[in-house]
């Protein structure tokens, strides 16, 4: 069922227009941004992090200068991804690329599965509050 008089003027229209494809002039849908944000992130990573400086991080500096990065291996060290380089890769701006990009992929993934989680989750319960 559609009531229309020109403008939506139920909370049934404007779904109806929103599953359609029809928005405002001039406002961008979720969907694009979230796609043109992973493309920015991928290329940042992929491409761009190569060109970061190969210095060491604040707390890694710190370490170093007291002594204490000797002392401490770190649990992650024999990963695929340690040093944010790919292991098995010999080239250095394809290893750090790849290692990049997985990591990119990955927290989007995780990301996603989250909002996707907590999206249902309040469907439920806005399910059992009308109830």
């Amino acid at each position: 069922m559609t009531w229309r008089t020109g403008a939506p003027t139920d909370v049934r229209d404007s779904a109806q227009d929103s599953r359609q494809g029809s928005r405002r002039p001039g406002t961008v849908s979720t969907r694009a941004v979230v796609v043109a944000g992973l493309l920015v992130a991928l290329f940042l990573a992929g491409v761009v992090s190569f060109y970061a400086s190969r210095h060491p991080d604040g707390l890694s500096y710190v370490a170093q200068k007291l002594g204490l990065a000797s002392q401490h291996r770190h649990p992650a060290s024999g990963s695929p991804f340690a040093g944010y380089t790919t292991k098995g890769v010999s080239d250095r701006r394809l290893s750090s690329g790849v290692a990049g990009v997985v990591g990119v992929l990955l927290v989007a993934s995780l990301g996603s599965a989250l909002a996707l989680f907590l999206r249902r989750r309040g469907e439920h319960v806005d399910r059992a509050d009308r109830s």
